[in-house]
């Protein structure tokens, strides 16, 4: 009986073996250039064994192909076309957008399945429809005032700590203090929930978003599989939001949505939004083709989003935009708020020169701050808009060919066209284009003047995409750049930044999270400004 297994484990391994070779011999065959993958782990051996941070990995990925318009990856068993040259991005992107219109799903069993990110076709179209009429700049200009109330409750917070202190300053773990701030924004401008996470630090609005975001090494494995093995995590009943999550924010967002239909409550959140919206209540009339109200990141919508649709959603797809609209603000905006403090504190200069423009305008406005303050405030764009620079949120963007597509040569001596099939994958290294020097010269300095109004027409403003590209952009760029600068206002306002000992100088990227750390945490030191 021993013999007969290891015979069909020998067998077994031939096969795999065998089905191994063949896939990672593709590339060549079609004269794109890669890296020699690893069997099993692909290009990603490095990530898994947390020798460096995938950002790392896919950036010198990257800078190893100067001279390629794409080359080939592989992330464990999945392949896909990494795009490098910046005017086949465009043609992915936007101009031949219908050919690359979905990204890869978690699979169909996940709670991700049904968000305005995962959504494909034509289903994708009607919900972006649906949604963008709630993220105009005239909607968030509304929610500026729950921003401002969340931030002030920060403030009081960091005084008292340094009432208590028996020094001048504190040492603040600053991606704790901005993932709180972002939680208990969402939870107010989304939820219509009133949450004070720096004194109740354990409630249990917080506690959802840390049990979602904690990736260890297990949930990085589990993504991984999710993204790039659907039907092994189908198999294990895997899905990358706990069952726990699920049940709360469903009942949250069901049971608020019946409690203001009863009570006839309207509150100008996103709640309410959604549920204007899923009744054809919200019109496209406030949208302006170029709407850059909050600066220079933000967005344009395209004319998918501008379409009216006639769809009703049920309550599943209701709950899964409100989910995702928190998923978003948890991590990815708080990460963003975090590296933008790091960088202010590591750069006195600039900090007081921002420190210095918030002063001119709080005094200009006898103190009160709105959504025209943000708007009109360009120094503080030009901060925000390098910091999105230099560490973007999306690494990199996925799409999915939905038809077979040509490509055209890989690089210029190649002798023939590549033609990706219906249902290959490529990839747009978002990270990779905002650190390359033909772009954006000296990339590891952080220079807001790259964006002052006389610099920031001078470089190719495709190679700069924090929120995405082309008509699958993130709907909520004014959201999430209004909520950072509200912050940096409101904390720069009242205190000085400045680094400790802790604080990693020069900037390195933790290899042991697939999120954007810095290595050694976040602490940073806080004084009141005098």
């Amino acid at each position: 009986m021993t013999i007969l297994l290891l015979i069909w484990a020998l067998v077994l391994a031939v096969i795999v073996l065998r089905d191994l070779k063949r896939l990672y011999s593709t590339f060549s065959k079609d004269g794109i250039k890669h890296f020699k993958p690893v069997p099993l782990l692909g290009n990603m051996s490095s990530v898994i064994f947390r020798r460096n941070h995938y950002a790392d990995n896919i950036l010198k990925f990257c800078k190893s192909f100067p001279d390629e318009k794409f080359v080939g990856r592989f992330e464990f068993v999945n392949q896909s076309i990494v795009i490098l040259d910046l005017e086949l991005v465009k043609k992915i992107a936007i101009k031949d957008f219908e050919y690359f219109l979905d990204h890869r799903n978690f699979g169909a069993e996940s709670f991700f399945s049904r968000t305005l990110f995962l959504l494909a076709g034509q289903e994708w179209k009607d919900m972006r429809s649906t949604l963008t009429p709630a993220f105009t700049s005239s909607k968030i200009r509304l929610m500026v005032p729950f921003m401002v109330e969340v931030g002030d409750q920060m403030i009081l917070s960091l005084k008292k700590k340094l009432e208590e202190s028996k020094d001048d300053y504190i040492e603040v773990d600053c991606k704790d203090l901005t993932t709180r701030y972002a939680n208990d924004v969402i939870a107010s401008c989304a939820f219509g929930l009133k949450v004070d996470s720096h004194m109740d630090r354990d409630n249990r609005f917080y506690a959802m978003g840390r049990s979602l975001f904690e990736f260890g090494f297990r949930t990085m494995i589990m993504f991984f599989v999710l993204l790039n093995a659907p039907k092994v995590a189908k198999f294990f009943k895997w899905d990358i939001v706990p069952a726990s999550v699920r049940k709360f924010f469903t009942n949250l967002v069901l049971d608020t949505m019946k409690d203001r239909e009863m009570r006839h409550i309207i509150r100008p959140d996103m709640i309410h939004l959604l549920m204007e919206a899923n009744k054809g209540k919200l019109t496209h009339e406030d949208i302006m083709p170029n709407d850059n109200a909050v600066g220079f990141a933000t967005v344009e919508e395209s004319a998918i989003g501008l379409n009216s649709s006639k769809r009703v959603w049920t309550d599943e797809d209701i709950v899964a935009q409100a989910f995702v609209f928190f998923a978003a603000g948890f991590e990815t905006v708080s990460a963003t708020m975090a590296f933008l403090l790091y960088e202010l504190a590591v750069h006195p200069e600039v900090q007081e020169r921002l420190a210095q423009e918030i002063r001119e305008y709080d005094d200009k406005n006898g103190g009160k701050f709105d959504f025209n303050s943000i708007q009109d405030m360009k120094y503080m764009d030009m901060v925000v808009s390098e910091v999105l620079r230099k560490w973007p949120a999306p690494l990199v963007l996925d799409r999915i060919c939905t038809k077979d597509y040509n490509l055209g040569k890989p690089n210029n001596a190649a002798e023939k066209d590549f033609i990706i099939r219906k249902g290959s994958g490529v990839q747009i290294p978002v990270y990779a284009f905002h650190n390359d020097p033909r772009y954006f010269p000296n990339p590891e300095k952080f220079d807001p003047e790259r964006f002052s109004p006389d610099n920031k027409d001078k470089f190719n403003a495709n190679a700069y995409m924090p929120f995405g590209v082309g008509p699958r952009n993130c709907i909520g760029s004014r959201f999430a750049l209004c909520e950072a600068k509200v912050i940096t206002y409101q904390i720069l306002r009242h205190m000085e930044v400045s680094p400790c000992k802790s604080t990693c100088i020069p900037a390195k990227l933790a290899a042991n999270n697939l999120n954007l750390r810095l290595k050694g945490g976040h602490s940073l030191r806080f004084k009141l400004r005098k």
